[in-house]
């Protein structure tokens, strides 16, 4: 997905905040749970999705104007979980900016706990991994 660099994204020294990346990813990441057809509004729906672990490695600071090009996939899939990979590039630059990775746990909202995940999900997430 391409994401606009606003000026607001921007911090007092003059390049993306730092926070601005996770919001990249976490909008990666909605749209792959779209994909694959997880149901992302929370915890009123049962069982779902929930962000277990995340970081992010800085690779070059982004500036406005730019487009950040924001690239993800599927790098090991678990029990109840799975890890995303994301990539940040700007656009501009044609280079990587950042790059993370993100773990999402299949998780019982009621019970508080991890579910395993569902075998026709985990077969939609297969078909997208990554080597």
């Amino acid at each position: 997905m391409q994401i606009p660099i606003a000026w607001g994204h921007m911090d007092a020294f003059g390049h993306v905040n730092n926070t601005v990346y996770f919001r990249f990813f976490e909008d990666a990441r909605i749209r792959f749970f779209e994909e694959v057809g997880i149901d992302h509004r929370g915890p009123g729906s049962g069982a779902g999705p929930i962000l277990a672990a995340t970081q992010c490695q800085f690779r070059m600071p982004m500036t406005y104007p730019d487009t950040a090009r924001v690239e993800t996939g599927i790098t090991h899939i678990g029990r109840s979980s799975f890890t995303m990979r994301y990539e940040v590039h700007s656009v501009r630059a044609g280079q990587l900016a950042a790059e993370g990775e993100g773990v999402v746990v299949w998780y019982d909202y009621q019970e508080r706990r991890s579910l395993p995940l569902p075998e026709a999900l985990r077969q939609r997430i297969e078909a997208l991994r990554v080597a």
